[in-house]
């Protein structure tokens, strides 16, 4: 039976490393649990979910107040381990946040998805999430 929690240890947010960097390549393992606290103190939460011991899928995420959209459940990660994709986790665990977000008042749910990540999109839309803007961005 699968479980979805919020890593709130270093323990689990370790533990949530090898699926999170299928997705943020860039990342680095000795790193990953100060940036993630980091990003706690800002408000981030990391959910994952655990399949016979193992984490399939993880999601990053926050609630924000938003001009444009009030306020706003967004999801900044988003992945299932590829070896267990097409099994009902991605959509457990995308189901879980919305339900979250709607518990939290939340008027919104969003999230950005990369413009190469195709099969994410068709997936997305099966969620009944649609496209509703653009994404644009500046590395400085």
């Amino acid at each position: 039976m699968a479980t979805i929690q919020i890593a709130t240890i270093p323990e689990e947010i370790s533990r949530c490393f090898a699926v999170m960097s299928q997705l943020r390549p860039l990342l680095v393992a000795g790193e990953f649990v100060a940036r993630v606290q980091v990003q706690q103190a800002e408000g981030y939460q990391l959910a994952f979910l655990e399949h016979e011991g193992a984490i399939v899928s993880v999601a990053g995420f926050r609630i924000q107040n938003m001009l444009s959209s009030g306020k706003t459940f967004y999801v900044d990660d988003l992945v299932t381990d590829a070896a267990a994709r097409s099994q009902g986790h991605g959509e457990a665990m995308i189901q879980w946040l919305i339900a979250l977000a709607r518990e939290a008042g939340c008027v919104s749910f969003d999230l950005d998805s990369g413009t190469q990540r195709q099969e994410a999109h068709a997936f997305y839309l099966r969620q009944r999430l649609r496209i509703t803007s653009f994404h644009f961005h500046l590395p400085l």
